[in-house]
């Protein structure tokens, strides 16, 4: 009797113990499993395989002519290739479908989403995107952009002319500047002549002439091309496609009939037309073309008076403009002589 009453409580200590130490333990678990995951310290890249279907949310960080960088709440970075086949839209509603924007809408602050497939460089093939309008509306408020006036660019317009053709530029001048080198080793004064020739042509890479340029006109309140206007615009084309150096500026207006915003709208969406046309139909890259913009109304950049039927008409346009680079031209020059 008295061995069994000793085992009892040998019996029940033992479960006490376990009982006082299992919050402990336990409470150590719940601790190290609630702990979150440190964050990268900095950047990183974040890349697709080829082939393989990826998605993406974050910020716009970056923006270049034919891609952009995407960072994402964890401070991971994916660089997105955009194409003609890219479906750019913002997102629908229970009431509202997603309305079609062009890829220049796409700017540094934009919060998007992106689906697509990895290519053989790591990076995401876009072939959806989608974002928020009111995202759209903070991103284009914090977007850099200075009101064109009469002789002066915007500082985005350049940017863009600096941006395109600078690869064919500066290699012009590299080639030219080893070729001298090497005939003139032995004459130091020859050598400083050509020397200072091509600190002259890389200082005029932001200076731009306007080699070529056509007005495409357009209906009553539409935007869409007419038969006119793309023959007009194929020949615009095949001239730039022979120029050297070039870039492509175009510019949408209207006449003064309607509300100055929706005529700001409307001339926005001629420029886009435009410049969709000669993406598609003649595979013209986007760092050659400047950022379409619309004048709207514009009436100290009226071609016509607006009291006329016939000013209207000329009015209603997209001023479409071949423009060459000025360094790469006194390069040409400079060679043939």
């Amino acid at each position: 009797m008295t061995n069994s009453m000793n085992g009892s409580r040998v019996i029940a200590f033992a479960f006490a113990l376990v009982l006082a130490c299992a919050p402990v333990v336990f409470g150590q678990d719940t601790m190290s499993q609630t702990q979150p995951t440190p964050a990268p310290a900095a950047a990183q890249t974040r890349t697709v395989a080829a082939g393989e279907k990826g998605k993406v949310m974050g910020t716009i960080v970056e923006r270049d002519a034919d891609t952009f960088t995407v960072r994402d709440d964890q401070g991971y970075e994916t660089t997105v290739v955009l194409t003609y086949r890219t479906d750019v839209k913002s997102k629908g509603g229970f009431f509202r479908r997603g309305q079609g924007y062009d890829v220049t809408n796409l700017l540094r602050g934009l919060v998007v989403e992106v689906e697509g497939r990895g290519n053989t460089d790591g990076k995401l093939e876009a072939s959806k995107i989608r974002f928020d309008r009111n995202d759209l509306k903070v991103a284009r408020s914090i977007e850099t952009r200075v009101t064109p006036v009469e002789g002066r660019v915007t500082e985005v317009e350049a940017q863009n002319r600096t941006l395109s053709g600078q690869v064919d530029e500066l290699n012009e001048v590299s080639k030219t500047m080893r070729t001298d080198i090497d005939k003139n080793n032995s004459n130091v004064l020859a050598t400083d002549t050509r020397v200072t020739s091509t600190n002259e042509r890389i200082s005029a890479l932001d200076d731009y002439d306007v080699a070529d340029q056509s007005t495409v006109l357009f209906k009553v309140n539409s935007a869409i091309l007419t038969p006119d206007a793309k023959k007009a615009l194929d020949d615009l084309a095949q001239k730039a496609l022979a120029t050297k150096g070039y870039v492509i500026e175009v510019a949408g207006f209207t006449d003064t009939t309607g509300s100055v915003q929706k005529n700001r709208i409307l001339s926005q969406k001629r420029a886009d037309a435009v410049m969709q046309y000669l993406a598609e139909n003649f595979d013209i890259p986007l760092r050659r073309m400047i950022t379409p913009f619309g004048y709207g109304e514009a009436e100290a950049k009226a071609a016509a008076d607006n009291t006329t039927r016939e000013g209207r008409e000329q009015n209603r346009r997209v001023e479409v403009k071949i423009l060459t680079n000025k360094g790469l031209a006194q390069q040409v020059n400079s060679t043939i002589q």
